[in-house]
C-alpha cells in the first residue's frame, strides 16, 4: 500500500505543470489561436519563479514571477501574431528559443542554489488516513489550484456567455466581427490567460516538484502539453485525464528503469514522447467525422479598417 502511495504521489506531482500548461493552451487554442511557445513560457515560468522564490523567500512570490514572466512572453506572440498578422506557427517557435535563451541568461546565477519546497496541506484527522490521506488531504496548493483551473475553466467555455461568444469567436471570427464582438481583444485576453498558466506550470517545478533551478528543466513539457490539447480534444475534462495518463508514463518509466527491466534506459526515457506521438496518430486514425478542432484555429484575422 505504500508502494502505490508513493506511485499516485509520484503520478500528481509529474502531471501537475502538464495540467496547467495544457488547461491554459486549451483556451488559448478555443480562441482559435495557436502559440507554440508554451515550452518557452514553461521555462521562463521555471527561471523566473525560482529566482523571485529564491530572492524573497516566498513561494507565493516566486509563482507569481513565474506567472508574470509567462504572460510577459506570452505578449510578445500577442503583438507579433495578432497585432502584426505574423504567421502563428513560426511566432510560437520563436517564442520557444527566445524563451529558452532568456531562461538560461535569468537562471544562470541560480544553478546550484536551493530553495525550500512548498509546504503541503495538513489536515489532522484526514491527511494520515490511509491510502488517500496524503493522496486527497496532503498536496501542495499548486495540485489543488490546476484542478480547480480545470472547473473554472470548464464553467466559463460552457456555462458563461463570455466563453459562448470565445468559442464562436475560435470558430468563425469573420461572423463574430460582424456581430461587433472584438475578436483580437479577447484572442489577447485569451493569449494573456494560455500565457500565464504556462507560466505556473513551469514555475510548480523548481518550487515544488525539485528545490533547485537547471537550464531546460521543463525537458518538453510544453510540447506535450501542446499534444494534450488535441488528445482531449479541446475538452476540459479529457485534458484531465490525458495529463494524469501521461504523468504516470512518465513515473512508471522511472520505476522500471529502477527495477532493472531488460530495456535500455535511453528507450524508457523517450516513452512519454513515444506515448504522446502514438496518441495523436491513433487519435488522428478515430476521426472519421472531421476534426474537431475550432474551425478557425491557426487562422490570421486582420478587421476590416
Amino acid at each position: 500500500m505504500a508502494l502505490v502511495e508513493a506511485i499516485i504521489l509520484a503520478v500528481i506531482a509529474a502531471s501537475t505543470p502538464l495540467l496547467l500548461a495544457a488547461t491554459g493552451e486549451m483556451l488559448v487554442e478555443r480562441a482559435g489561436v495557436l502559440n507554440l511557445g508554451v515550452e518557452g513560457m514553461m521555462i521562463m515560468g521555471a527561471a523566473c519563479g525560482f529566482a523571485g522564490a529564491h530572492l524573497t523567500g516566498s513561494t507565493l512570490i516566486g509563482a507569481l514571477c513565474g506567472i508574470a514572466a509567462g504572460m510577459a512572453l506570452s505578449l510578445v506572440f500577442a503583438v507579433m501574431a495578432l497585432g502584426l498578422a505574423v504567421n502563428q506557427v513560426a511566432t510560437g517557435l520563436a517564442l520557444t528559443i527566445l524563451g529558452v535563451g532568456l531562461s538560461g541568461l535569468i537562471g544562470a546565477g541560480f544553478v546550484g542554489e536551493r530553495i525550500a519546497t512548498t509546504p503541503h496541506l495538513d489536515i489532522p484527522g484526514l491527511t494520515n488516513l490511509p491510502l488517500v490521506g496524503r493522496i486527497l488531504f496532503g498536496e501542495d496548493l499548486f495540485v489543488y489550484a490546476s484542478v480547480a483551473l480545470v472547473v473554472a475553466v470548464w464553467y466559463f467555455l460552457y456555462r458563461s456567455r463570455a466563453g459562448l461568444v470565445l468559442r464562436a469567436i475560435g470558430d468563425n471570427h469573420i461572423s463574430a466581427h460582424a456581430l461587433g464582438y472584438p475578436v483580437l481583444r479577447i484572442r489577447t485576453l485569451a493569449v494573456l490567460f494560455g500565457g500565464a498558466c504556462a507560466g505556473l506550470g513551469g514555475a510548480y517545478l523548481p518550487l515544488a516538484y525539485t528545490p533547485f533551478f537547471i537550464p531546460g528543466m521543463t525537458a518538453g513539457r510544453g510540447w506535450i502539453a501542446l499534444a494534450l490539447v488535441v488528445f482531449s480534444s479541446w475538452r476540459p475534462g479529457r485534458l484531465v485525464i490525458g495529463a494524469y495518463l501521461f504523468g504516470a508514463v512518465s513515473i512508471l518509466q522511472l520505476h522500471a528503469q529502477g527495477a532493472g527491466v531488460g530495456i535500455p534506459p535511453q528507450l524508457m526515457s523517450a516513452l512519454p514522447y513515444l506515448a504522446t506521438v502514438i496518441v495523436l496518430v491513433l487519435i488522428s486514425r478515430a476521426r472519421s467525422g472531421g476534426s474537431t478542432a475550432p474551425a478557425a484555429l491557426g487562422t490570421v484575422f486582420v478587421p476590416d479598417r
